[in-house]
């Protein structure tokens, strides 16, 4: 089997789907790989590199046509689709939910498309889940970004000049990318609280140093794959104003509030939003899924009326494209050696394995993921 990894060509994207370091290990157990010329030149990271590695080098026409399997980090160009070679395996990011034309394409010409936002959240498939490992970076970026934009220093500091008291930081959300902020802020010496509708979280956050905001929700909890619930939309009304007091007393606030496969819920409102006090910073880590911030635009800052500079950047994980591609790389080279048969040389899909049943978005011609079959 020939594993093409095609250069990524979306705006603005610095992140690649593997490095020399995956070429290398992959290649030692006899797998073959072919790469599109300046697929790692955003990271550093040369041809040769890549040559010395063991892959060799393709122009990305004949890596669509020839490739029995096809890696790479963003959905693909729905046009690319049909240049594909018919019964290759496809693994991406894929945003099934919302690229059905996408997923019918790939249906249509007979590709075996894996999402690997679709990776299970279990035990054994920790080593390749890609949504965690990017998420992970993302909470960290937040807190950078926003201490660069704070017109204060995160911790206390003792001079003769007088105290100068630590930043509150409120981290809203504390899923994978909520533990990272709180843990980054607190490492800068911020003052940091949290809120999860998730209870089971509490000891997580109190565990890094943070203190645990309790807003009586009723019945909440997380789903089997371990992300946040629904909210009603009374539970959202208790929810906002029961951070609304805390949201007006702090320096950075960030929100990491995303809902699988779903819109992302706003839990700042504009009247929210008005009671906070100017020169707070505030970072939508959700904006590119419809943002958690009434206000927020992707890949804009906004300054409100009231002097609250709101961050919507897309992509954060982008903004440490080296350390996200090795994660990246890391998890599709543990995703292939797990199903990779050194006797037989090729990539077994077994789409009874839990694993593959839970990515898997299509295959032989049909949708086969029940989740998104229901979408």
């Amino acid at each position: 089997m020939l594993i093409g990894v095609l250069k990524e060509t979306h705006p603005g994207e610095t992140r690649c789907a593997l490095i020399p370091f995956s070429v290398d290990r992959l290649v030692k157990k006899g797998i073959q790989l072919v790469i599109e010329p300046g697929l790692g030149g955003a990271i550093g990271a040369s041809d040769s590199d890549y040559q010395k590695s063991g892959a060799s080098i393709d122009s990305r026409s004949n890596i669509l046509k020839n490739a029995d399997i096809i890696l790479r980090l963003r959905k693909p160009p729905l046009e690319e689709v049909a240049q594909l070679k018919k019964g290759s395996i496809h693994i991406s990011f894929l945003d099934p939910f919302n690229e059905k034309s996408l997923v019918a394409e790939l249906a249509k010409n007979n590709i075996s498309a894996i999402s690997m936002e679709m990776i299970p959240r279990t035990t054994r498939a920790q080593k390749m889940d890609a949504l965690s490992s990017q998420t992970n970076l993302a909470g960290y970026v937040t807190v950078i970004l926003a201490a660069e934009r704070l017109a204060k220093i995160f911790p206390l500091l003792m001079t003769p000049a007088g105290t100068i008291q630590p930043a509150r930081v409120f981290i809203i959300g504390a899923g994978v990318a909520g533990l990272q902020a709180i843990a980054t802020a607190k490492r800068l010496g911020a003052r940091v609280e949290a809120f999860d509708t998730r209870p089971a979280v509490k000891e997580q956050v109190q565990s890094l140093g943070a203190k645990f905001i309790e807003i009586d929700l009723g019945e909440t909890g997380q789903t089997a794959q371990g992300y946040a619930k629904a909210l009603t939309p009374e539970q959202l009304e208790k929810q906002r104003q029961g951070m609304a007091k805390v949201c007006a007393q702090s320096d950075v606030i960030i929100t990491t509030a995303q809902l699988f496969g779903r819109k992302a819920p706003v839990v700042l409102t504009k009247d929210i939003v008005a009671q906070i006090k100017p020169g707070t910073i505030i970072v939508d880590m959700a904006v590119e899924s419809g943002g958690n911030v009434e206000g927020s635009r992707v890949n804009e800052e906004v300054v409100t009326a009231n002097g609250v500079r709101i961050i919507g950047l897309g992509n954060l994980p982008g903004k440490v494209a080296v350390h996200a591609s090795q994660m990246y790389s890391a998890n599709l080279h543990n995703l292939i050696e797990e199903y990779w048969d050194k006797d037989a040389k090729i990539f077994k899909l077994n789409v009874e394995d839990e694993i593959i049943k839970g990515a898997l978005v299509t295959h032989q011609g049909a949708i086969v993921n029940e989740m998104v079959k229901k979408t």
